[in-house]
């Protein structure tokens, strides 16, 4: 069969590479021509750990082809896989912009009986608005379907995640489609669960919902704790031996980003209110994560009464490790709230750094290496739990800044080792790490030893 992948972001990118892995020949389409032009010389546009090996691997066997013509890819194609972004409007509502566009396209061109298949995070019931669409306006008589096919990927872990899910989803509201789909996906190996669209598209949301309320949960566990004299860490070790509980989600931080909890956390909560439902703990999850990006800030205030003036390291940058995305990244506005104080930045972080220079240029100052960023350093934050940051010997905060006083939004080391290193440490959920006697503040209100 003929597929044809729309969209060459994360999900995309990512589901037209692995289709071809397991052996399907697949064409990815994309109106942005700079991208086509690196993909075409077995460069990824984003960042992702082994997807320039598969690129490479699969267009130079012949099964991998990028194209920004979408009427020739779309013309013939037996299944066409729609991968573009939804992003989040103004009001928290998912964007269908681009996946209506691509519903017009393939309308325009289709000249064959074809499947189209929707693997972008769509609010519920559009899978039956774009087959309404489609038909609608359809140029050639031929015969189409949508079927839902929720993807369940992570950013810094997509390739496994594809091609070793825990479960591939599909809705769908005929035999030929369930068929058809079960086809594609008989190489990966994996359990094939079947339902209706509506059905399917609830799963993502679901799904991404839970994980994003099981992360503000601990993290409202975490605050408790420090209020309390509790450690998060024996906590969640004492809950994660409950195995309806588990231990993945349970690390307390500053909170959730990138490209999907946010935005589907919203979308979902939005959805619910235009059908007069309220989803309460989805709406808690929400506030909770918008304050929890500020928790280092809040804990450096008690200390210090104004950034103004100050050097300020900041240790990762990208929402998570593994990604250059930066999409609803805490150091954003942690690094605005810096700046609009007066405060030198001082930025490192091995991947996300020159995405972050498209949003601050020249109000920052980037660095190659932890160390460089800590130099004379009044204060550190960390954002980012990187290798590169979580291998940093302990001393080096103490040698290099003025005063070591360090900020870990990752709990990214051990508080013994942080007592050894004679440093002043504050995470998230932890007993704070004092070891320097305070006199006072001086005129801007640092503190002096």
């Amino acid at each position: 069969m003929n597929i044809t992948v729309a969209g060459t972001g994360y999900v995309g990118l990512v589901t037209g590479v692995c289709l071809a892995e397991v052996g399907h020949q697949v064409t990815c389409v994309d109106q942005v021509q700079e991208k086509i032009v690196l993909l075409n010389l077995g460069i990824s546009p984003i960042y992702e750990p082994e997807l320039d090996v598969l690129i490479e691997r699969n267009s130079n066997a012949g099964k991998l082809a990028f194209t920004t013509d979408y009427e020739q890819a779309y013309a013939h194609s037996d299944i066409i896989f729609i991968g573009v972004g939804t992003p989040e409007n103004e009001d928290g509502s998912a964007n269908l912009n681009y996946v209506f566009q691509v519903a017009k396209q393939i309308a325009e061109s289709v000249t064959r009986d074809c499947l189209i298949v929707i693997k972008s995070t769509v609010p519920i019931g559009t899978n039956d608005r774009v087959e309404t669409y489609i038909k609608n306006h359809l140029k050639h008589k031929v015969a189409v379907e949508v079927a839902s096919n929720p993807e369940f990927l992570a950013q810094g872990s997509a390739i496994k995640d594809t091609l070793h899910a825990s479960r591939i989803v599909i809705g769908v509201e005929s035999e030929r489609a369930k068929e058809l789909l079960t086809s594609i996906y008989e190489p990966f190996k994996q359990p094939i669960l079947t339902m209706n669209r509506r059905s399917a598209e609830m799963v993502k949301y679901a799904s991404n919902d839970f994980l994003a309320l099981k992360i503000s949960f601990i993290n409202d566990i975490a605050n408790l704790c420090e209020a309390v004299g509790a450690n998060i860490e024996d906590v969640t070790s004492g809950m994660s031996y409950d195995g309806r509980i588990g231990k993945k989600f349970l690390n307390p931080g500053i909170g959730y980003g990138g490209s999907c909890f946010p935005k589907d956390t919203k979308a979902l909560h939005w959805l619910a209110e235009e059908e007069g439902y309220v989803l309460r703990t989805v709406k808690a999850a929400i506030e909770v994560n918008e304050k929890q990006k500020f928790k280092l800030i809040s804990k450096a205030r008690s200390e210090f009464a104004s950034f103004h003036g100050m050097k300020v390291a900041v240790l990762g940058l990208t929402f998570k490790p593994g990604t250059d995305d930066l999409r609803e990244a805490p150091s954003i506005p942690n690094v605005r709230l810096l700046l609009n104080e007066g405060a030198s930045v001082h930025v490192f972080d091995p991947v996300g750094a020159e995405n972050f220079k498209k949003l601050f240029p020249t109000e920052v100052v980037y660095e190659k290496t932890p160390e460089k960023a800590l130099e004379a350093a009044d204060i550190c934050f960390i954002f980012t739990e990187w290798d590169e940051i979580k291998t940093i010997d302990l001393t080096v905060f103490k040698e290099k800044m003025k005063v070591p006083f360090v900020y870990d939004g990752r709990n990214c080391f051990p508080l013994e080792e942080a007592r050894k290193a004679n440093i002043n440490y504050f995470s998230i959920g932890r007993p704070e790490v004092r070891v320097m006697a305070v006199g006072g503040r001086d005129g801007n209100g640092f503190l002096i030893s």
